[in-house]
């Protein structure tokens, strides 16, 4: 089969199979917990907010009749509620983590830890979520580690000396550092499974342009009404639907063919279309700026005693 024709009628059966999936009481993350659940996994909807994420579970619930899927509160922007998000799962065994929360692009603000609101949540949180949760994963032959990060990684390297942002804020340049960081991520994540022979895939995934409420949260917090109405009329006029954008990651979780450090996306120019293994830049494969990030990630958030695995070097 082409890679350009997978769809979700690829996916295969995930009966017995326990899934967590940040950020999935809307978006991207609604479709991927839902697609999970249709295929008979037990789905975990992990998500800030109880109010959206309870009915988020309702409507799963409603949307696929028999479905297996629960919410759990998780606010990634406060390691507290990480460490204790990851002490109550009442499951011994985890087969998949799906990364996909994020921000995009928000005023300067910290997280209540003190970190750069987008690199404390798109990437320190889920650093912390994914070794707190590492034992579960080890125990099930064939896990996987998806990481949901984006095109826009493009607009900026990580800089390895002001993680936050404090030498000077942009938005999109941090909000890129923070997907950079994301990549950076999995592939450490990967060389380390690999050297020491675990049986769990890193992989990653973005969406390309997909009409989310990711791209209008930023500016309406701000009250910054022309770039709102600007971000909702790419959405209606560029971008693909949130269900075709969540197909990277539904590959990415579930395609037996995909490797450690893969990369999916939109096969049309990285935008839309369908999952299809993606170009990034090449500082995303750069093992001495990963391994300095991953060190730097445990001193930020103090989750290493739970990483029992070694740098590859």
């Amino acid at each position: 089969m082409s890679s350009a024709a997978w769809n979700v009628t690829d996916i295969p059966d995930l009966t017995g199979r326990v899934a967590v999936v940040t950020g999935a009481n809307s978006g991207l993350g609604y479709v991927t917990a839902r697609e999970l659940a249709r295929k008979g996994a037990r789905v975990v909807l992990a998500c800030r907010s109880e109010a959206r994420g309870a009915e988020a579970a309702g409507r799963l619930a409603a949307e696929v009749p028999g479905a297996t899927a629960e919410f759990r509160q998780l606010d990634l922007g406060d390691l507290a509620s990480v460490r204790q998000f990851a002490q109550a799962l009442p499951y011994d065994r985890l087969d998949l983590l799906v990364n996909n929360a994020g921000v995009m692009a928000p005023p300067y603000g910290t997280t209540a830890d003190g970190f750069e609101t987008q690199f404390g949540v798109n990437h320190l949180g889920h650093f912390a979520l994914t070794g707190l949760l590492l034992p579960r994963l080890l125990a099930v032959p064939g896990a996987r580690v998806v990481t949901v990060s984006s095109m826009l990684h493009a607009l900026s390297n990580i800089d390895l000396g002001d993680l936050n942002s404090e030498r000077g804020y942009r938005r999109w340049i941090s909000y890129g550092r923070s997907k950079t960081a994301n990549l950076l991520f999995t592939h450490e994540l990967a060389r380390r499974l690999a050297a020491t022979g675990a049986d769990v895939t890193a992989t990653a995934a973005h969406p390309g342009y997909a009409a989310t409420n990711l791209q209008t949260a930023g500016p309406k917090a701000e009250g910054r009404r022309r770039a709102e109405q600007l971000m909702e009329l790419g959405n209606r006029v560029f971008a693909q639907s949130a269900e075709a954008g969540a197909l990277p990651t539904l590959r990415a979780a579930t395609d037996p063919a995909a490797g450690p450090d893969s990369f999916y996306g939109p096969s049309f120019a990285m935008w839309r279309g369908a999952p299809a293994l993606s170009w990034r830049t090449s500082w995303t494969r750069n093992d001495q700026t990963s391994k300095l990030l991953w060190e730097a990630s445990e001193r930020l958030t103090g989750v290493s005693t739970c990483w029992s695995l070694k740098s590859g070097e």
